[in-house]
């Protein structure tokens, strides 16, 4: 029996996915690809999960595509093939996903980053767009990545393949915070409590509005966002939330501890 590369665990709202193939520093072969693919699913689909927190074992994060699988496949058999459902899982996922990175992450594995909602690493993560090092290009990470990064970043890192460590990627926009190692779980959990706060349908509809394209100009926009606000405040949800508001309570959505 084929030892499982993807954990899949949920408590108290929050589903953790755990690559845990340390052995090829995380790489996204074959089989973590498929099971990576199947635990985002199910954390979609599972009521119970409200917040998705995307971390690793090993040193490594994610090395980025498997290249010994690479070797000798042509266009068509490539694994990257299949690389673009995952980035697409967690970039629309409607319940927010959270990076814990005890560790480096490179190419895919910064694309998967890029993907998240918000990520957190350790001062002793680097990152490196290297596909150009050995002649491919940063295609498919290329459309998570750039909505965050800062353009001049972009060019110089992407056509460089240079290494730069976590506190360069919070200042170029792909981080949210870089913290010591120590506190890196207490980080997480911070962020990861926070989310469960949120309605559930409020957080995807929100997740749906930072997607959307911006209008020309504030008042292009007005009337579309308040028939939509007003929609929410109305909603049951909505309701639930003043009314509990109002009695100084938790919305009933919040998971019990």
């Amino acid at each position: 029996m084929v030892d499982e590369l993807v954990h899949y665990d949920v408590v108290g709202g929050i589903a953790t996915i755990t690559l845990d193939s340390p052995h090829n520093r995380n790489a996204l072969s074959a089989q973590l690809r498929r099971e990576l693919s199947a635990s985002l699913d199910k954390a979609r689909e599972d009521d119970a999960v409200r917040v998705v927190q995307l971390t690793h074992t090993g040193p490594v994060f994610c090395a980025g595509m498997d290249l010994k699988e690479a070797r000798g496949a042509g266009a068509g058999d490539q694994g990257v093939n299949e690389f673009p459902n995952i980035l697409n899982q967690l970039w629309t996922s409607p319940k927010p996903v959270v990076a814990r990175l005890a560790g480096p992450a490179r190419a895919g594995g910064i694309g998967m980053v890029a993907a998240c909602d918000i990520a957190v690493a350790v001062p002793e993560a680097t990152f490196s767009f290297s596909e150009v090092r050995i002649g491919v290009i940063p295609a498919l990470i290329s459309l998570t990545v750039l909505p965050r990064l800062n353009a001049r970043a972009a060019h110089e890192l992407f056509l460089t393949g240079d290494v730069f460590d976590a506190q360069r990627a919070v200042e170029i926009g792909l981080l949210n915070a870089c913290v010591p190692s120590e506190d890196l779980d207490a980080a997480v959990q911070r962020y990861l409590t926070s989310l469960t706060l949120g309605g559930p349908k409020a957080l995807a509809a929100t997740k749906e509005l930072l997607a959307r394209p911006r209008p020309a100009t504030p008042s292009a926009g007005f009337a579309d966002m308040n028939t939509l606000s007003a929609s929410f405040f109305a909603s049951e949800e909505g309701q639930e939330g003043i009314k509990a508001f109002a009695e100084k309570r938790k919305p009933n959505w919040v998971p019990q501890p």
